[in-house]
């Protein structure tokens, strides 16, 4: 029997969240209705988690000594990992020394931090397809993987190049031709969460579409951890940055099976322990490649993923409730409510102090919501919000996630 306590009282279930973005919001709104105790910690204040969670702490999550007194502070029963820019090896320590659960585990956190990690493990461990890729150093070994050197062979043209450690496409160029190299070096360099020099560049696969098949491992009524796929989230990016999704996106039988085998591969390794033991409780975002009855494996984030904010309309259970759930070992339902889409509301000016015209004409679309982020400052394709379409037509849940998203204009007091 699980048993919680109440938050504020000295016996309270209590979870922290290690970045409180958008996503990390939703996450503590689905805890705080489990009656759990949240913490939302952030590297700038008035993040919008820290609007709503119990207590709330702005520190730089890299600090090891900072992300240590602060956890030895709170004494939460669970970390929460929601970004990438996190002192890994100390939640390592914490975990191993029995301080605190990591959600899905430290070692997972550790593993899918950058790409590097995750790739490897994914192309190289478990023999997942994957683009073929190379990582770089030097504005010369990028161009040398591209042209082929030391007998390995050429990545070509065209091809991707993404910073190590970074989030929502940020730093991601596509390179077309030795014209675009230097170019696509310097956005990287420009646009990694850390800058650690160093890249990692993909053979260009020409795909049908992308999906993110949301991947539980949850515990059963057995006592034992199963492993659930929601139904497949298409999206459509630009400059790697997710535009729009809507679920669900149909799949040949083939290829729905072959994407559930690699998120089953690659979640099931992340969610062993440090001893080799099944753990890792929790959601996670598995993002594919699909041409035909082809796929090929891209990312892995242990968390929530921002395509999955469709499930806020689609699912009985969205993904932010399924990730509490499971973190909690709380039974889980991935079953798909209707079809539906979303668009994503960029800032579209620089500055603080915003607000929203054209709210109530974006809710008067039929079928639709909103969710505008609260973020304390607006940058250009800053994401502030999304719009929310549900329609048993998908091409038509679309137009209206568009139309509605369109109507709000972010804009300075």
């Amino acid at each position: 029997m699980t048993t919680f306590g109440t938050p504020l009282a000295p016996h309270a279930t209590k979870v922290m969240l290690l970045g409180s973005g958008e996503l990390g919001k939703e996450v503590l709104i689905a805890l705080q209705r489990l009656g759990v105790e949240t913490i939302a910690v952030d590297r700038y204040e008035n993040a919008p988690g820290h609007q709503v969670a119990h207590r709330a702490h702005t520190i730089a999550m890299s600090d090891p000594a900072q992300l240590k007194a602060l956890v030895e502070q709170e004494q939460p029963g669970w970390v929460v990992p929601e970004i990438e820019a996190i002192a890994t090896p100390m939640l390592e320590e914490l975990e191993a020394a029995g301080v605190v659960r990591v959600v899905p585990t430290a070692r997972a956190a550790r593993l899918t931090m950058d790409r590097e990690g995750i790739r490897r493990l994914a192309a190289e461990t478990l023999g997942v397809p994957t683009s073929p890729y190379r990582f770089c150093d030097s504005l010369a070994q990028l161009q040398a993987a591209i042209d082929g050197h030391d007998g390995q062979p050429a990545i070509g043209y065209p091809c991707v190049v993404k910073p190590v450690m970074s989030s929502s496409g940020k730093g991601q160029s596509k390179i077309d031709g030795p014209q675009d190299v230097a170019a696509a070096w310097d956005t990287a360099m420009a646009g990694g969460r850390v800058n650690h020099g160093r890249v990692i560049v993909e053979g260009f696969i020409d795909f049908d579409y992308e999906i993110t098949l949301l991947t539980v491992r949850a515990r059963g009524a057995d006592g034992q951890i199963h492993t659930h796929f929601c139904a497949p989230v298409g999206h459509l990016q630009k400059s790697g940055d997710y535009v729009e999704s809507w679920q669900p996106q149909p799949m040949a039988p083939v290829a729905l099976e072959r994407a559930q085998a690699m998120a089953l591969a690659v979640t099931q390794n992340l969610g062993m322990d440090r001893d080799g033991q099944p753990a890792g409780l929790g959601l996670y975002g598995v993002e594919l490649f699909v041409r035909g009855d082809e796929v090929w494996f891209s990312e892995v984030s242990p968390r929530p993923h921002d395509t999955g904010l469709v499930t806020l309309a689609t699912q009985w259970q969205s993904e932010f409730e399924l990730h509490a759930r499971a973190i909690l070992g709380l039974p889980v339902d991935t079953s798909l409510r209707n079809p539906g889409a979303s668009a994503v509301i960029y800032g579209g000016v620089e500055g603080e102090d915003m607000v929203f015209d054209g709210v109530a004409e974006a809710l008067a679309v039929p079928g639709t919501d909103l969710r505008l982020f609260g973020k304390p400052e607006s940058f250009a394709k800053r994401r502030m919000g999304v719009a929310l379409a549900r329609h048993d037509d998908i091409a038509l849940a679309r137009e209206r996630a568009r139309l509605a998203a369109g109507k709000v204009k972010p804009r300075l007091a």
